[in-house]
C-alpha cells in the first residue's frame, strides 16, 4: 500500500486520542458498561489494548522473552484474552486510563524506531514490525467500535480506515486457515468508497468475485463489529461470498462475530 512507519504511528495517535476523548469522563461505574462483545465491559476494551500494547512492545525489544510467555499464555488455550481482561476487572478508572496511555507511549516510541521491515514474534504467524503498528491501529478502532457502540456514540469515519481495509484484504488466506479451510487460489477484488470521496482498490479488475461498498461497512465487517447483512456491502461471486462471513483481521481464535440485526439494535450507529 505504499505508507511509512511514521503515517502509521501517526495515525495510530488519532485513534488513539478519538478512544481517549470517549472514555475521559467515565467513572468506575461507567467504565463498567457491557458492551457488544459478550462478557466484555469498557474496561475490559480498555485493558485488552493496554496489555498487548505491552506484550507487542516486548516482542520488538526482547523477543525471547516474549516467545516464552506467549507460549505459556496459549498454553491454557486460545480463551487467553478472556483471561487477561478477568485479571484487570477491578482496575479502578484512572488507573485503566494511565496504563493505556503509558503502554501506548511506549509502544509508539520503541515503534518509530525500528525497520519496518523487522520481523517480530506474535501470537501465531510473525509479522513485520509495519504490519504490527498496523494491527494496533485496527484493535484499537475495532475496540473503540465496541466503546462507542456500548456509549451510544457516533464516530466520524476517516481515511485512516485505509489501514484497516488494507489489512482486511491481507488477511484472507489467514481468515480461511482459521477456520480450517484451504486459502482460497481464486483473486477477489475489493473496492471501497473512503470517508473522503477517492475509491481504494484491492485485487485484479477482471476477477470474478467482488466485493464493492464504503470503505467503513468494509471495516465493520472485517474487525466482526457488523454482520454483512447489517450493511450495504454487495458480494459477488462463490469465494467471496465464503469469504466475508470468515473475514478476520485479528489473532486468536476464530470470533464469532456480530448476529444479523446487531446495527438496528444499536439505533443505527456506526
Amino acid at each position: 500500500m505504499g505508507v511509512s512507519m511514521r503515517q502509521v504511528l501517526d495515525d495510530l495517535l488519532a485513534e488513539t486520542h478519538v478512544l481517549r476523548d470517549l472514555v475521559a469522563g467515565l467513572d468506575d461505574a461507567g467504565l463498567a458498561t457491557p458492551t457488544p462483545a459478550v462478557g466484555w465491559t469498557i474496561r475490559d476494551q480498555l485493558t485488552h489494548l493496554a496489555y498487548f500494547d505491552e506484550t507487542a512492545t516486548r516482542a520488538a525489544v526482547d523477543p525471547d522473552a516474549f516467545r516464552r510467555e506467549a507460549d505459556a499464555l496459549m498454553a491454557g488455550g486460545m480463551d487467553f484474552p478472556d483471561r487477561i481482561v478477568a485479571e484487570h476487572a477491578g482496575l479502578p478508572a484512572d488507573e485503566v486510563r494511565s496504563w493505556l496511555a503509558r503502554a501506548r507511549k511506549e509502544f509508539v516510541a520503541v515503534f518509530r524506531a525500528l525497520d519496518p521491515k523487522t520481523r517480530l514474534p506474535w501470537y501465531g504467524p510473525g509479522m513485520s514490525a509495519l504490519s504490527s503498528a498496523t494491527a494496533r491501529l485496527m484493535e484499537t478502532w475495532a475496540h473503540g467500535q465496541d466503546v462507542a457502540d456500548a456509549l451510544g456514540r457516533h464516530r466520524e469515519p476517516t481515511d485512516r480506515l485505509r489501514h484497516i481495509a488494507h489489512l482486511g484484504v491481507r488477511t484472507v488466506g489467514f481468515s480461511f486457515t482459521l477456520n480450517g479451510r484451504p486459502a482460497p487460489a481464486v483473486p477477489i477484488r475489493v473496492e471501497l468508497d473512503a470517508p473522503s470521496g477517492a475509491r481504494w482498490t484491492w485485487g485484479p479488475d477482471d476477477a470474478a468475485d467482488r466485493v464493492t461498498g464504503t470503505a467503513l461497512d468494509f471495516c465493520l465487517v472485517v474487525t466482526q463489529r457488523r454482520h454483512v447483512e447489517d450493511t450495504a456491502l454487495v458480494v459477488a461471486g462463490p469465494v467471496a461470498t465464503e469469504w466475508i462471513p470468515l473475514a478476520q483481521t485479528f489473532a486468536g481464535a476464530p470470533g464469532a462475530g456480530r448476529a444479523p440485526g446487531f446495527a438496528a439494535s444499536q439505533g443505527g450507529t456506526r
